[in-house]
């Protein structure tokens, strides 16, 4: 897909490059930046040891280590790569010859062309409902094979805040599968953050990963996944964009709270999450099918406490421009009338556990 600059547009874009450039200033002298003051990582036997420091939104410091397996880091994703549009046309198309080829239409003929960027079906029959049928069958078996294809690359089509079809990285998919790799954390972290309260443990991990310096997002929509890095990458690298921080973030959520509701949410440019929570005074929030959830800024280099997002989002959020992907995939079916009446306290114990 190419996207053509109008010279109206190019204005536009100019314009609030500019605006950045003045007001960006104030926002974060209203706003903490994230400062992570020390890293290390050390391999030591088979386990590379992390160490950080960084400081919280109300300014203090705070320290957490960790290790991870060698092994792990470097073979968790290591086909992980960037989108290449022909390769998925290869594969779609191969796919389809398969599929014809073992199970042929009675009394049709279909024969396929190579092409750069889609496939070509040449249908023969004398019969024309079997045409029109097969005609659908391709269309249908495209689509099947396309989404095999994106699943066996960690990537799914969405629909961006512009209503624009495109493919990115899968990470809400990717954030649940690294929650086994990061479970050692969980105990390392609730005992840092004191209690067990869902916005004391959100905030550490937020301001954690605030800390972590900021690698720019490349287009959702040309770049085909470039820049992304799935959680333990990231933390090798002590780098990442925001899809990046927001996956590592949903991850590390999940893991210290493994009931808890959660939302991906995307603007033109930047992600940031929801967690459902009870709101508290001007606490940002938005509403989907009936759950709301407190908005959150994994991304920094502000740093922002749990309900408190950068002014650009809030805009795109008060103009309703944003895609938002639940991420509920650990949920109690059953739970007793006890259970469901717990106070807000026991209820964060609860989802805690």
């Amino acid at each position: 897909m190419m996207i053509k600059k109008t010279g109206f547009l190019s204005y536009i874009i100019e314009a609030l490059k500019a605006f950045c450039f003045i007001f960006m200033p104030f926002f974060f002298s209203v706003y903490t930046v994230a400062e992570q003051t020390h890293f290390s990582k050390k391999l030591i036997d088979a386990n590379y040891h992390f160490s950080y420091q960084f400081r919280d939104y109300k300014g203090e410091t705070q320290a957490i280590s960790f290790s991870l397996p060698q092994q792990k880091i470097f073979d968790r994703y290591r086909s992980f790569s960037i989108y290449q549009p022909k390769l998925a046309h290869e594969y779609v198309n191969k796919s389809l010859k398969k599929h014809f080829n073992k199970t042929p239409i009675q009394g049709v003929q279909v024969t396929f062309k190579e092409a750069y960027d889609n496939f070509q079906a040449e249908i023969k029959s004398n019969n024309p409902q079997l045409l029109q049928d097969t005609s659908e069958k391709i269309a249908q078996l495209e689509q099947t094979f396309t989404q095999e294809y994106l699943a066996k690359k960690y990537y799914h089509q969405f629909i961006t805040p512009n209503q624009t079809i495109a493919i990115k990285p899968d990470h809400g998919r990717i954030a649940l599968e690294s929650v086994k790799d990061l479970k050692s954390l969980k105990e390392i972290i609730l005992e840092k953050s004191n209690v067990k309260n869902i916005r004391i443990v959100s905030n550490y991990v937020l301001n954690f990963v605030q800390s972590i310096p900021y690698s720019t997002l490349e287009s959702r929509i040309t770049s085909s996944g470039a820049g992304f890095s799935p959680p333990l990458k990231l933390l090798w690298e002590n780098q990442g964009d925001c899809d990046s921080k927001v996956t590592l973030t949903a991850s590390l959520l999940r893991v210290l709270m493994p009931r808890i509701k959660l939302a991906l949410i995307y603007i033109e440019n930047h992600a940031f999450i929801g967690i459902k929570v009870a709101p508290q005074n001007d606490d940002i929030t938005v509403e989907h099918q009936g759950i709301t959830y407190v908005l959150a800024e994994p991304t920094g280099p502000a740093v922002l406490a749990l309900g408190k997002i950068a002014p650009d989002s809030e805009q795109a959020i008060y103009n309703g421009h944003y895609t938002l992907e639940t991420f509920h995939d650990i949920v109690r079916t059953q739970q007793s009338a006890q259970e469901q009446s717990i106070d807000e306290v026991d209820e964060d114990e609860f989802l805690l556990q």
